[in-house]
C-alpha cells in the first residue's frame, strides 16, 4: 500500500467517523465541530477525486460560511431556549427501527449494485476523457462560464440575488397585530 491509498483511507475513515458522531453526539457544540472536521475531509477527499474546483468551493461556501453561521447561530441563540432542552431518552422507537432498516437496505442494494457493474467497460465511461493530474479544471470551469455558459450563470446569479432579497424582505417583516 502506497502512500496516496494510506492518506485516502484516513481521510475516508476520518470522514465516516465525524460524520457518524455528528449525528450521534448530544452536545450540539461538539456536533457542530465535528461537522467542520467532515466537510474538511470531504474536500480531501474531492482533493484525491481531481476536483480541485469542488474542493476550493467545499472549503470557502460550507468551512467558510454555512459553519460559521451555524457557530454563530448557536452562540447567538436564547439561553433560556438551549437551558430548556431536555435530555433525548436513549430508548429505541419504532420509526428508528424501521429508519435503521430502510438505511441498511439501500446499503445493501449500493454495494450489490457496486459489485455487479463493471466499470470499466460502461461505454459513457470509455467515451469520455479522463481528468488527467495536470489538467487544471479551475481555468475551464471559469473559461466555460464566461464564454460557452454565460447566459445560464448570469439568470443563476438574478434568481440567488432574487432569494436574498426575498430573504431580506421576509426577515425585516414584523408581525403586524
Amino acid at each position: 500500500m502506497n502512500t496516496e491509498q494510506l492518506i485516502f483511507y484516513f481521510f475516508s475513515a476520518l470522514l465516516l467517523t465525524s460524520a457518524l458522531m455528528v449525528v450521534s453526539i448530544q452536545n450540539l457544540v461538539r456536533s457542530i465541530f465535528l461537522f467542520f472536521v467532515s466537510l474538511f475531509s470531504l474536500a480531501a477527499l474531492y482533493i484525491f477525486a481531481l476536483a480541485d474546483f469542488i474542493a476550493i468551493t467545499q472549503v470557502v461556501i460550507y468551512v467558510g460560511g454555512v459553519l460559521v453561521l451555524m457557530l454563530f447561530a448557536f452562540m447567538l441563540s436564547n439561553k433560556e431556549l438551549l437551558n430548556s432542552l431536555q435530555p433525548i431518552k436513549k430508548s429505541f422507537k419504532f420509526y428508528q427501527l424501521i429508519g435503521i432498516f430502510i438505511c441498511l437496505a439501500f446499503l445493501f442494494v449500493l454495494v450489490s449494485l457496486n459489485l455487479q457493474i463493471d466499470f470499466s467497460n460502461l461505454s459513457w465511461i470509455k467515451s469520455s476523457n479522463p481528468i488527467m493530474e495536470s489538467d487544471n479544471t479551475t481555468h475551464t470551469i471559469g473559461i466555460l462560464s464566461m464564454t460557452r455558459y454565460l447566459l445560464p450563470f448570469e439568470v443563476l446569479s438574478v434568481f440567488l440575488l432574487m432569494a436574498l432579497i426575498g430573504a431580506a424582505h421576509l426577515a425585516r417583516k414584523g408581525k403586524k397585530t
